[in-house]
């Protein structure tokens, strides 16, 4: 069963931060019902909508496993960074033909907000 806690988020944030520092990415790290570590993107250098091959809107919520099919150029390579940071110490066991599912926790990345849209940063 799905399960994170406060310690296990504070382990790895430290490493979610450091990617996010090197793209140029602000974001909050947290935690919901337990099962699910949680990164919403706030602001940054990285032209997400642009480089979004789905429908554009203010508020996008990555889908993990379509990384590399539905994003291109730095949030390509920012969001594989993130991800793969995220899923430290991860398992994911699950067998979807017994209809069986066991992984350590999910992992959710929201580019913005229904309340605060996602932020381009100008870079100087």
């Amino acid at each position: 069963m799905a399960y994170i806690d406060q310690a296990k988020k504070n382990e790895l944030s430290p490493a979610i931060k450091a990617v996010c520092k090197k793209y140029g990415i602000k974001a909050t790290i947290g935690i919901d019902h337990r099962t699910t570590l949680v990164l919403n993107i706030r602001e940054g250098q990285i032209d997400f909508h642009a480089a979004y091959a789905g429908t554009p809107r203010e508020c996008i919520q990555v889908n993990p496993y379509s990384i590399d099919q539905a994003w291109t150029g730095e949030a390509r390579k920012f969001l594989a960074a993130v991800h793969a940071a995220m899923m430290t110490g991860n398992h994911d066991r699950s067998d979807m033909q017994s209809d069986y599912f066991d992984v350590g926790w999910y992992v959710e990345i929201n580019i913005g907000s229904w309340d605060k849209p996602y932020r381009l940063a100008v870079v100087a």
